[in-house]
């Protein structure tokens, strides 16, 4: 009896095993997704079509604007300022007047230094008139020497005499240089009473920015009195990490916009990279110039900017919501328009951003891809297509009926 209980349970546990085993069989064929025969129901999908298109791929940044040049105009001499001529926001031009300072006192050292310059000329005649003196003096002497009526001790007196003038005169000479140039010193610095604003490089009109004084303010040396700035053109200055940063090249084109201005767009070129990361924060500053003729965008303003790292013109693209992972393996779902199913194609992309992928393999690819209801979609599963899509519609898609991927 014990041997054919035995024998009972090992045929009910080898039935039982061999149910369990279709069950199994039947379970992982499900879940291999329907194919195209399967009892499986239709997934209602969207569909488009394969484009060739031209796509960039852009790098995202924020940033802001600051002047191309900006510098602070400021006395090289102290005084009251007398006369401010322009003020902020006002456009000057190179070498143009900008400001008075109270010049009296430096008037009164001009003066001076003219009537020192005047006496130091009333020595140099006197000089020279005892010189030509002294030496006449000296030749009359010689005369004599030579035929033995003046005695060696009156010769030497009277050279003793011209070279004492000589060296009066000599001094005088060198008086006067000394009062000329006092002379020239005293006018440069009442000229800097006169106080110009210029620059070397760049277009030959400005802006005033700020203005840190006001009229009647008693200043110092080097104390500052406007801030000039060059807005045409601008520089959009972004940081970047390491990342991005081997992205980036001089000439690339960038692209700016500002909240304050929506509808006002602009392009520019990167102009300067850092050669180094800082290292608190491991970015790089990079500055771009912006073309700023109609002078709308303003220094400080906070701007978005996107840098153009490459093109690719008759790039094959689709929807970014196509591109779907089964199995770990990104792909597309192709929709096969006659037969009424969806195809899983493996795929590698290129160039992408929000809304559009490049297919850069397959080479050829092209047809129609899923863009909505992928997720309900395994390959080989029925699809019911819009009422829209027909395969007539050959404008949208470079080919209707998909090529065999596989």
């Amino acid at each position: 009896m014990k041997k054919r209980k035995v024998i009972l349970i090992a045929v009910a546990a080898i039935i039982i095993g061999l149910v369990g085993w279709q069950v199994y069989q039947k379970a992982f064929k499900s879940s291999q997704g329907p194919g195209p025969r399967s009892n499986v129901a239709p997934v209602a999908v969207e569909i488009t079509a394969v484009k060739k298109v031209t796509i960039r791929d852009y790098g995202n940044f924020t940033g802001t604007l600051v002047p191309k040049s900006q510098f602070m105009v400021a006395p090289k001499i102290s005084g009251r300022l007398e006369k401010l001529m322009v003020n902020i926001g006002d456009r000057i031009t190179r070498n143009q007047l900008i400001a008075e300072l109270d010049d009296e006192e430096y008037s009164q050292q001009v003066r001076q230094a003219e009537a020192d310059l005047q006496v130091a000329q009333a020595n140099l005649e006197e000089s020279l008139s005892s010189l030509n003196v002294a030496q006449r003096e000296l030749e009359r002497v010689q005369e004599l020497h030579k035929k033995g009526i003046s005695a060696d001790s009156e010769l030497d007196a009277a050279k003793g005499a011209f070279t004492t003038q000589e060296s009066r005169y000599k001094v005088a000479q060198a008086q006067v240089a000394h009062r000329k140039a006092a002379l020239e010193t005293a006018k440069v610095r009442l000229s800097y009473t006169k106080i110009t604003v210029t620059w070397e490089d760049g277009s030959n009109s400005r802006v005033v920015g700020e203005r840190f004084v006001h009229e009647g303010t008693m200043l110092t040396a080097n104390a500052p009195i406007l801030s000039i700035l060059e807005i045409d053109p601008l520089l959009a200055v972004i940081y970047i990490t390491d990342k991005d940063y081997f992205r980036i090249q001089r000439e690339q084109s960038a692209y700016i916009s500002t909240d304050a201005i929506p509808d006002k767009p602009a392009s520019g070129k990167i102009v300067r990279i850092a050669p180094l990361l800082q290292e608190t924060s491991r970015e790089a500053r990079i500055e771009i110039e912006i073309p700023n003729p109609e002078e709308l965008f303003k220094p400080g303003m906070f701007v978005s900017v996107q840098v153009e790292y490459a093109t690719h013109d008759d790039a094959t693209v689709v929807p970014m919501s196509a591109v779907v992972k089964r199995d770990n393996q990104q792909g597309v779902f192709l929709a096969d328009i006659e037969n009424k199913i969806a195809q899983f194609v493996p795929v590698e992309v290129g160039i992408f951003n929000s809304e559009q992928a490049e297919i850069v393999d397959p080479p050829l690819f092209s047809g129609y891809v899923v863009v909505l209801g992928q997720h309900l979609l395994a390959d080989g599963s029925p699809i019911i297509l819009p009422e829209h899509a027909s395969p007539q519609d050959e404008k949208d898609a470079l080919e209707l009926k998909p090529r065999e991927y596989r």
